[in-house]
């Protein structure tokens, strides 16, 4: 199923977690005992899992001479996904990104996915580490992420990048990334939306926003979204504060802010910086829920307990 009729066949807020693949060399089976915990206790509509460019790094060889090596260091994002469909019956939701990657390679990557029946995608630009492949291919390269959902939209007519006869359209639901506290490139927070509408305009069904921990900034987002004409529902995205390197690493690496209640709070006992951060997750997730939400995402990445432990506690209430 698709996740916009997830959303629109819902009676309640529905609960949904986003993972990501294992290292390169890394066992797939640490992933799978955190989905055995999700899938016990919660049986989320869908799970998305993140996707990731080839980087390059310098190594140094064995008679001293420096090699440049382009590897993924975590592969396996169609694989994983195509498991989590037959494994659990649980739609999966592959993210496609478009840095580092080709229009052809983005197009063979859906071309992979709608064969093995997943007819989700989370389509986003991806943000350059600065180790990343950089790909100039005389405009072969999706350059926003309005672009690749573009594509997608028109492989859903079935309008493929050579001239196909006879083409068999694909039929993805397109989900797009939203920031409440704006995009750290854009000069302000109108015009993020401005482009945000572009994206829904071009064919995104949903909107799932960045991890943020102060519900007003969400709030105020999605009024602005509204007065901006954008209709389709924006799904807030919750990380747990888990460690007290999360005040420094968060705010550093996807640009949000931290309230100074928490932040306080877990720099004066760091010894329990986990049940603090879960604590604030219970409660921001509570007042989610309450202002009629249309679900909340969990940022998992490595372990699901505190997530859970915040659904359950949502659970009883």
């Amino acid at each position: 199923m698709k996740v916009i009729e997830h959303y629109q066949k819902a009676n309640e807020p529905l609960i949904s977690f986003e993972i990501i693949p294992p290292k390169r060399g890394g066992a797939v089976s640490s992933v799978f005992e955190s989905l055995d915990k999700v899938v016990e206790k919660v049986k989320p509509p869908f799970i998305d899992v993140t996707y990731h460019a080839a980087e390059a790094h310098v190594e140094e060889q064995e008679d001293g001479t420096l090699k440049r090596v382009v590897r993924r260091k975590r592969p396996g994002t169609i694989g994983l996904c195509a498991a989590i469909l037959h494994r659990y019956g649980i739609d999966p939701v592959p993210h496609l990104i478009c840095e580092g990657f080709t229009k052809e390679e983005s197009e063979d990557a859906l071309i992979e996915l709608n064969y093995l029946g997943i007819h989700n995608v989370l389509a986003i630009r991806g943000d350059n580490t600065g180790s990343q492949i950089s790909l100039n291919l005389n405009g072969t390269v999706n350059k926003y992420a309005i672009d690749l959902v573009e594509q997608i939209q028109n492989m859903n007519q079935g309008n493929y990048l050579e001239d196909i006869m006879n083409a068999e359209p694909t039929d993805f639901c397109i989900g797009v990334a939203g920031y409440p506290e704006k995009h750290f490139e854009a000069p302000n927070i109108d015009w993020d939306i401005k482009r945000l509408k572009q994206k829904v305009d071009a064919g995104g069904d949903y909107i799932v926003t960045q991890m943020f921990f102060n519900n007003e900034a969400y709030f105020k987002f999605v009024e602005k979204c509204r007065k901006s004409g954008i209709d389709v529902p924006i799904v807030p995205g919750i990380k747990i504060l888990t460690r007290p390197s999360h005040l420094v690493n968060l705010p550093r690496n996807f640009y949000l802010t931290i309230p100074d209640t928490l932040a306080d709070e877990v720099s004066n006992d760091e010894k329990n910086a986990v049940k603090i951060g879960i604590e604030w997750a219970k409660q921001q997730s509570l007042e989610l829920m309450e202002a009629g939400v249309p679900g909340i995402h969990f940022y998992i990445m490595g372990s699901p307990d505190p997530a859970l432990e915040v659904v359950e506690f949502l659970k009883k209430k």
